[in-house]
């Protein structure tokens, strides 16, 4: 797009520099403060229908600020070892891909199509005969180290389906922007875990009357190379790690963990961000304090306590941890810019999570939000597993349409269908997610 003074800019880059002034300059679409719904006169109507390639039934509802999902989606190729060709790079150092929503349609997601969180250089010349796993810290009673075949044939061993998702999956959509990867969607996945129970190990070690949180430590290295510095050493109060669901796991869908989401071991700590779940796991610490290890402090993986405006200075103590994750849903299927013959009916899918609670309600809508169509939504597998959802719909006219999903939890929480509450880091962006659907 060309802009004055030969300045060229992607609509990526003008709706993330200011969405309501892109709006403006793009299509001429005032939006509205109140409603949030953007105002489009004929003519930016006629451009964004030309763009789109088809007219917009419901224009009145679209919101402001918002690129057609149909111009968003991006699905440039990019190979990692072990992964899917279509995951989408983020970062090359330390490797971040996430899974194109239409990836993950299977009912239990298939090890190469995990999306991969690193903060650190995954370890070389894994000798698995020889890998340890420590348990100790100030309120351990005792230091115990397990092999892994000890780990295997000491405990006894689980396999649940555990959803796992990145605290700022989403963040993509944030304004003012939030630094850090640029997450759409899917940073999200629920596989089989196999491994044993972390409350078990925990307790062989003797866990203390004043423990309150562990710590765990792997064997990633720093980018910078030096030894002393910890990529990430993150946790989870003692409460959570004696959950049974919580693991620390060898396996994926039964085989062994790819290299790039923490082979040989990790913790698996399900509805919680997934930077609680530490791979290439050598030692966890139980702590008489909350754990102070890299990344727990400052504003990683912490949101403000209370509400604040677009923008706002946040001071440290004023940033609360993020524990369980908000309800979130997905469309799986069909994958955005779907196109139909007036008079067919749309079948939809999709998966629904709502970190430590359960999916009460999912609906769908193909009006902007101003109605919603119920799901059919089956039960999870076993807690933490996410719910699949599917229905079908049909579209009154020809024309450029959004389906927009909206799952609901057990305490009646819905998704909000913009945006949620703006953070400094991007984290929890739980809006609807949308497809864009063409009829002919």
């Amino acid at each position: 797009m060309e802009q004055g003074k030969g300045i060229k800019k992607g609509i990526h880059e003008l709706y993330a520099t200011d969405p309501l002034e892109a709006d403006k300059m793009l299509w001429g679409r005032e939006v509205d403060p109140l409603t949030r719904r953007g105002f489009l006169k004929k003519g930016a109507l006629f451009a964004m229908s030309a763009a789109l390639g088809a007219h917009i039934p419901f224009w009145r509802n679209m919101p402001g600020g918002l690129i057609p999902v149909v111009l968003a989606d991006s699905t440039e190729p990019f190979q990692l070892p072990g992964k899917h060709p279509e995951l989408i790079i983020l970062n090359d150092r330390p490797v971040n891909a996430e899974t194109p929503a239409h990836l993950l349609d299977d009912p239990i997601t298939p090890a190469d199509k995990l999306f991969v969180r690193n903060n650190g250089i995954p370890p070389q010349d894994i000798d698995i005969h020889h890998w340890t796993l420590t348990i100790t810290g100030e309120s351990a009673k005792k230091t115990v180290s397990y092999t892994l075949e000890e780990l295997k044939t000491k405990f006894k061993n689980y396999t649940y389906q555990l959803t796992i998702e990145c605290g700022g999956n989403g963040r993509s959509e944030f304004h003012p922007p939030a630094p850090g990867n640029q997450w759409t969607v899917g940073a999200v996945g629920s596989p089989e875990w196999t491994g044993v129970r972390l409350g078990e190990v925990l307790k062989s070690a003797g866990i203390q009357e004043d423990a309150v949180y562990i710590g765990y430590y792997g064997k990633d290295t720093h980018l910078s190379g030096a030894p002393h510095k910890v990529p990430i050493s993150r946790g989870v109060p003692i409460s959570k790690a004696l959950e049974p669901h919580s693991l620390i796991a060898w396996a994926i869908n039964g085989e062994d963990l790819p290299l790039l989401n923490g082979y040989p071991l990790r913790l698996v700590c399900p509805g919680w961000p997934a930077s609680t779940s530490g791979k290439w796991l050598e030692k966890i610490v139980i702590r008489n304090q909350i754990h102070d290890g890299t990344k727990m402090g400052g504003y990683s993986y912490r949101v403000p306590c209370h509400p604040v405006a677009p923008g706002t200075k946040v001071t440290e103590d004023e940033m609360c941890i993020i524990e369980s994750m908000p309800v979130k849903s997905i469309i799986t299927s069909p994958r955005s810019g779907a196109m139909l013959k007036l008079g067919q009916s749309l079948k939809l899918r999709g998966h629904a999570w709502a970190g430590d609670l359960s999916v009460s309600a999912m609906e769908v809508s193909i009006d902007f939000g101003a109605t919603w169509q119920p799901c059919s939504l089956k039960a999870p597998k076993n807690p933490y597993a996410w719910q699949h959802w599917e229905t079908t719909v049909n579209f009154p006219e020809r024309g450029y349409y959004e389906v927009w999903a909206r799952a609901t939890d057990e305490n009646g929480k819905m998704q909000p269908m913009l945006v949620p509450g703006w953070n400094p880091k991007g984290y929890l962006n739980n809006a609807c997610h949308r497809i864009a659907v063409k009829i002919l």
